[in-house]
């Protein structure tokens, strides 16, 4: 994986810690929470610790960040598990979980409270936030803060029997209530909730927050260098004041890097719970969200997503990708690896009048240009055919090369045909259009060099079959929906209309036994892949257009 190699701010950093002896081996994690789907701002972070592992010969471990046990289930576990395989950045250094050590934080809360660095705090949620201060002023002690070192172990010993309810107190480090860091101002680092957890069942009832297991987490596994997103930076000197209180010998840092913000795009987990709870999408996995499994539902592959993070590039300043990065991606390897394929999207007959009723013949079309391997497939020519009623117009517009009375198109590596007009249903509605076929331009030009502009696609009603194609649009129709305006929610900008199911399309009868998850080019179409939930449907992935530029 080559391309996980280029060197960034971090691996500068790396390489300045191995040349000066700070670190003899790299080992990198990515540490989910298993309570939604991955999406592709963490195929971003996925990329960077596994990459870097990777570039320094080093270990990489998936850590399941499961401490916060509410919304936590094994359906999402498996499916992180699932992405990163997919991704091709399976763990080298091993799974775990940070349920594993739920004893060894309790141990060291314990050590904690005897070295007199945490207590047992009584002040409920709305309480401790006012005696945290603000921005411009410092916090207030809380009046449990002095509580004696064998009540605090008392205390503690009760949350962890289950003696108090939900909320009733919490373990509290001790630091500094006037720093002017608010993460430092007495932390909570242990609280109550009495929550069957997905692994551990109903052994506990306190859990430690994430601020305080992720260093030991870190520190245990022999993590060198603990790489996450830009939003824990001011918890860098938690993390550091865990680790050095807690007296490990080998100590892991902390390094940030911006997150990745993609235009039209949502990565809240919140929010993107909500659109499958209340049935707005098709699930997680539905195509037009920003999930792995939604991506790759819609035929995005893995090597296009890793193209787009590495092309994103990384750094510490707040940037928004234009998804039109990620659309070229996967457009650009298509081009050159999808097989071509005849689809009619909106199908209207097209009769040749001059070619016999009872004959059929086979015409070579290539399966991709780009790629002689590729090979050639057969197409059938018959006299009634498909074509796409944008195909064909009653009267002449400017710079219209397709089909109307009197003009002459070629149907793709078929015959020339010269339009000669259309029947009509009882309302006026198009019900076939008629031409006449040069018989002498099978596959060739015309013998009289006559120039002809247009080119169309086609099927043989007689081997072409039915199937549906989903078109998708935008989810969001504000570009960076992280700067919406005050008054606004998510729901203001979602596009109703980004979905739309196009039913009974005529497509190449092999097609039928495309495997899902397939992807090809449809000639004039774009680019489309055989859905993985419902059969004989193939969803949009991207047009042939491409409009980024670089």
């Amino acid at each position: 994986m080559e391309e996980l190699l280029a060197s960034n701010f971090i691996h500068d950093i790396i390489d300045s810690d191995l040349a000066e002896g700070r670190a003899k081996e790299i080992h990198t994690r990515f540490p989910p929470e298993p309570n939604g789907y991955l999406h592709i701002g963490s195929a971003k972070a996925i990329w960077i610790n596994y990459g870097t592992a990777q570039k320094y010969g080093g270990l990489f471990n998936l850590r399941f960040d499961d401490t916060n046990p509410t919304k936590e289930d094994d359906e999402y576990v498996q499916a992180i598990q699932e992405d990163l395989h997919w991704l091709g950045c399976d763990p080298n250094g091993g799974i775990y979980y940070g349920s594993d050590y739920f004893d060894k934080c309790y141990e060291y809360a314990v050590k904690l409270i005897k070295d007199g660095k945490a207590y047992v705090c009584d002040l409920d949620a709305e309480a401790m936030r006012e005696y945290r201060g603000t921005l411009t002023e410092p916090g207030k002690p809380s009046p449990y803060r002095d509580r004696s070192v064998e009540e605090n172990l008392n205390l503690f010993q009760r949350m962890k029997d289950g003696e108090f309810p939900d909320g009733y107190c919490t373990l509290r480090a001790k630091i500094d209530m006037a720093s002017p860091n608010m993460n430092l101002r007495d932390p909570a680092i242990y609280r109550i909730n009495h929550c069957n957890h997905h692994r551990q069942g109903d052994k506990w009832c306190i859990y430690p927050l994430y601020d305080f297991a992720h260093p030991i987490q870190d520190a245990l596994e022999g993590i060198t260098h603990s790489l996450c997103s830009i939003e824990f930076e001011n918890h860098r000197p938690l993390y550091d004041w865990v680790i050095n209180n807690i007296g490990f010998e080998k100590k892991p840092h902390q390094w940030e890097f911006a997150r990745l913000n993609v235009t039209n795009t949502v990565m809240s987990k919140r929010y993107l719970r909500e659109l499958v709870e209340t049935g707005i999408v098709d699930g997680w996995d539905d195509p037009r969200m920003p999930t792995l499994c939604g991506l790759r539902r819609r035929g995005y592959t893995p090597s296009s997503i890793i193209e787009f993070v590495k092309l994103a590039g990384v750094s510490k300043t707040y940037s928004l990708v234009d998804i039109a990065l990620l659309e070229h991606c996967i457009r650009d390897e298509l081009n050159r690896t999808a097989p071509r394929r005849i689809v009619v999207t909106d199908p209207v007959k097209l009769i040749v009048d001059n070619y016999p009723e009872d004959k059929t013949e086979i015409f070579e079309a290539s399966n991709n240009p780009n790629d002689e391997s590729a090979g050639t497939r057969q197409l059938i020519f018959s006299k009634e055919l498909w074509i796409d009623r944008a195909d064909f117009l009653e009267e002449k517009v400017p710079k219209y090369h397709r089909l109307y009375p009197g003009n002459e198109v070629r149907l793709m590596s078929a015959y020339i045909v010269k339009c000669t007009g259309c029947d009509k249903d009882e309302n006026g509605n198009i019900v076939a259009v008629h031409c006449e076929a040069d018989l002498e331009t099978g596959g060739c030009n015309p013998a009289d060099g006559r120039k002809i502009k247009g080119t169309i696609h086609w099927l043989s009603d007689k081997k072409s079959v039915d199937a549906d194609i989903m078109m998708f649009d935008r989810l969001f129709t504000m570009e960076d929906m992280n700067n919406m305006p005050e008054g606004t929610s998510y729901g203001d900008y979602l596009n109703r209309d980004s979905a739309k199911k196009l039913e009974n399309c005529k497509v190449e009868a092999s097609l039928k036994d495309a495997a899902p998850g397939d992807r090809f080019q449809f000639v004039r179409n774009g680019y489309f892949a055989k859905d993985t939930k419902y059969p004989n449907t193939f969803n949009y992935i991207v047009g042939l257009k491409d409009s980024f530029k670089k």
